[in-house]
C-alpha cells in the first residue's frame, strides 16, 4: 500500500529522525541542549525562507484565478474547522465553553513547521504545488483564533472582561505577530525581487533548506519530549481528540479543495495546514484572550501529540487519501 510505504519511508527522512531523536534524548534524560536563542533564530530563517521562496514563485506564475480560490477556501477552511472542533468538544468532550474555545483557537490555527516538514514531503515526491500557498498559510493563522472567541461569547452564560477589554491587543497579537509579519513580508519582498534577486540569497535560505529543518526538529522533538509528563492533565478523551481532529479537518479539506480542483500538492499543503495544530501564534493570542483557559490542555495536545503525528504519520496518510479519492 502506497501510504504504508510512505510512511516507512519517512522514517528514512532525516529530519525526523532527529525529531525523534530529541524526543527520546528527553525521555532518557539526556543533557543534550540548545540554545533559546538560536531556537528562534531558526524559526525565523524558516519564515524568511518559505516567504521568499513562496514570492518568487508568484512572481514567475503571476497573480491568476487559481490565487484567489485558493484565498476562498482558506477562508472556509479557517471558518468551519474551528466550529466543528469547539462543538465536539463541548457537546462530546462536555468541556466548558472556555477551554473549547481555547483548544478550538489552536486546531484552527496553523503550524509552521509542520507545513515546512509537509513542503520537503512534497519536494521528495517530485510533486509540484503553488508559491502563494505560502500567503495561505499566513491568511490561515488568524481568523480560527477570531471564530473561536465568538463562539466563546455565545455560548458562556459568564461575562468574560477579556474578551471585551483586550480586543486592541488580541487584534495586534493575531494580524501583526512575529510569523504573519514576517512570512507576508518575505513573501511580498521575494515577488518584488523576482529571481535575480532570489538568486543572490539562494546559497543561504535555499540550498541549506532541508539541513536546517533537521536541526530545528531536533529542537522540536526535544521540546515536545518535555511535555510527555503533563499527559495525564490532558486526559483520554483530548489524547484521542488531539489525533482525530486532524484527521477530520483534513477529511474536511480535502473534500472541499478538490471541489475547487487545487492540483495534488496544494490540496496535501491545505489539508496539513488545516490538520495541524498551532503551538505559537495561537497560544500567545489565547493568553490575551482567555486566560481562565489551562495551557495544559491546548500546548500539550498541540505540540506533544498533533505534531509529532502530523510530522510522522500524518503527512504521508494525507497525500494518500487525496491520490485514493482524485
Amino acid at each position: 500500500m502506497e501510504f504504508l510505504s510512505d510512511a516507512l519511508s519517512n522514517f528514512s527522512s532525516p529530519m525526523i529522525l532527529f525529531f525523534l531523536l530529541g524526543f527520546i534524548s528527553t525521555i532518557l534524560k539526556s543533557d543534550i541542549e540548545i540554545p533559546e536563542v538560536i531556537t528562534k533564530t531558526l524559526a525565523i530563517y524558516f519564515m524568511i525562507a518559505i516567504g521568499l521562496k513562496g514570492g518568487f514563485e508568484i512572481s514567475k506564475s503571476g497573480i491568476d484565478t487559481n490565487l484567489y480560490t485558493s484565498i476562498i477556501n482558506s477562508l472556509l477552511i479557517g471558518v468551519i474547522v474551528p466550529v466543528v472542533a469547539f462543538l465536539i468538544l463541548k457537546f462530546v468532550g462536555k468541556f466548558d465553553s472556555t477551554n473549547s474555545g481555547a483548544i478550538a483557537a489552536h486546531y484552527g490555527s496553523v503550524s509552521v513547521v509542520t507545513f515546512v516538514t509537509a513542503i520537503s514531503f512534497l519536494n521528495s515526491k517530485t510533486e509540484p504545488y503553488s508559491g502563494f500557498m505560502v500567503g495561505m498559510m499566513a491568511l490561515m493563522e488568524s481568523p480560527a483564533i477570531f471564530v473561536s472567541l465568538f463562539l466563546v461569547r455565545i455560548f458562556n452564560s459568564e461575562k468574560i472582561a477579556s474578551l471585551k477589554s483586550n480586543t486592541v491587543d488580541l487584534l495586534k497579537e493575531s494580524l501583526f505577530n512575529a510569523s504573519v509579519v514576517l512570512l507576508f513580508g518575505s513573501l511580498l519582498i521575494g515577488f518584488a525581487v523576482g529571481e535575480k534577486g532570489i538568486t543572490a540569497v539562494k546559497p543561504f535560505f535555499i540550498e541549506p533548506f532541508n539541513g536546517v529543518l533537521t536541526l530545528f526538529l531536533l529542537d522540536m522533538g526535544m521540546i515536545a519530549g518535555k511535555r510527555i509528563a503533563e499527559f495525564k492533565a490532558v486526559g483520554l478523551f483530548l489524547f484521542f481528540f488531539a489525533i482525530i481532529m486532524p484527521i477530520i479537518s483534513a477529511s474536511i479539506t480535502i473534500f472541499l479543495s478538490s471541489l475547487f480542483g487545487f492540483s495534488v500538492g496544494d490540496i496535501l499543503l491545505f489539508t496539513v495546514l488545516a490538520a495541524s495544530a498551532s503551538y505559537i501564534a495561537a497560544p500567545a493570542a489565547v493568553r490575551i484572550a482567555l486566560p481562565q483557559a489551562n495551557p495544559a490542555y491546548y500546548i500539550t495536545m498541540s505540540l506533544a501529540i498533533t505534531f509529532p503525528f502530523n510530522i510522522i504519520v500524518g503527512i504521508p496518510f494525507y497525500y494518500y487519501l487525496i491520490n485514493m479519492f482524485r
